[in-house]
């Protein structure tokens, strides 16, 4: 059965909202939080910006039954691989073996501000391979010694190990990353705008990749974007912490005063063009319905931004869930 979770956006909320949301994810009923982790929020007026594994230890904390995952954290400047397996193993022992770690080659707003290069793909590629190396071989309880191109251990190893096997997520826009993680990791994410075209470049080159290396085709994990409001005017407010995020160069940029400057320069009907605006139920199955039905997704996560957060949660698992539930094909 395809699995339903619910997003929390370091870049909107402060850590101890999103702790709060999480229990209350929980209650509504959803099966796992998929959690961001950012060092710079996409504005600067609106956005927030928590270390993501020390909200998601808490998190760990006050549920018991979802399922946890990074959307995404990036292990190649600001996290050395080994530090992301270390706080992957912490954190699947802080919940109980319920830890997934989504892994990504991230934007610049993350290592920049902190004087870490962001090379072009390519290179950022060559350092993802590595970092899944590393990652699988110290979560597996190696001990490694590796010496790559860009990372280097001495007789690495977890001495607070996960309680079960962590499964690592690789986030992927396109078809490089998407054959990247064809067998290096164990499920590919992606945000999906447009169902065919995320299956075009994103879902089908992976399938293609595994099944031409001979392994298992990876787990599909989708993600969405629905703005929950009435009109136009409370989608706006609602989109604030967000909107930098489809404002031109955000791979690059560094301070979010810019990207909010660059969103702000955009007409507002632009802005809102890129978002699914949903003002009620059946708009917000109808959003999410072609990630279960045509994408035959593993995982769907529902990253819904409103006024009124906790209200929208609770109506999401009460009015949303079991509709997208019935849709979904037994597997």
């Amino acid at each position: 059965m395809t699995a339903f979770y619910y997003f929390c956006g370091h870049e909107q909320w402060q850590p101890e909202t999103l702790v709060e949301h999480a229990v209350a994810a929980e209650q509504a009923g959803f099966d796992g939080l998929l959690v961001s982790d950012h060092f710079h929020p996409w504005v600067d007026d609106a956005g927030a910006s928590g270390y993501a594994f020390a909200t998601i230890g808490a998190i760990a904390r006050a549920t018991s039954r979802v399922r946890i995952a990074t959307g995404v954290t990036t292990p190649l400047f600001r996290h050395h691989p080994g530090v992301v397996a270390q706080a992957a193993a912490t954190l699947d022992r802080l919940s109980g073996g319920r830890f997934d770690l989504g892994l990504g080659t991230g934007e610049n707003i993350n290592e920049g501000p902190l004087g870490f290069p962001f090379p072009r793909y390519p290179e950022r590629a060559r350092r993802m391979r590595e970092a899944l190396e590393i990652i699988r071989r110290l979560l597996d309880g190696e001990k490694v010694t590796f010496n790559g191109q860009y990372y280097h251990t001495d007789r690495a190893r977890l001495y607070s190990p996960p309680l079960g096997r962590v499964s690592l997520w690789l986030g992927a826009a396109g078809p490089r990353s998407a054959t990247l993680g064809a067998c290096m990791a164990d499920g590919i994410i992606t945000s999906v705008k447009d169902p065919a075209e995320a299956m075009e470049k994103v879902v089908l080159p992976a399938r293609d990749a595994a099944a031409a290396a001979g392994c298992p085709p990876p787990r599909l994990i989708t993600t969405r974007w629905v703005i929950a409001a009435a009109d136009e005017d409370e989608a706006w407010q609602a989109l604030l912490p967000w909107r930098g995020l489809r404002a031109p160069g955000r791979l690059e940029a560094v301070d979010p005063e810019d990207l909010r400057r660059r969103a702000d320069d955009l007409p507002r009907s632009e802005v809102l063009g890129r978002y699914i605006i949903a003002a009620h139920t059946d708009a917000m199955v109808a959003a999410y319905r072609p990630l279960v039905e045509e994408m035959g997704a593993d995982v769907v996560t529902l990253q819904v931004a409103s006024l009124r957060q906790p209200e929208t949660i609770a109506r999401l698992g009460a009015d949303v869930l079991p509709r997208l539930r019935a849709l979904a094909p037994l597997r």
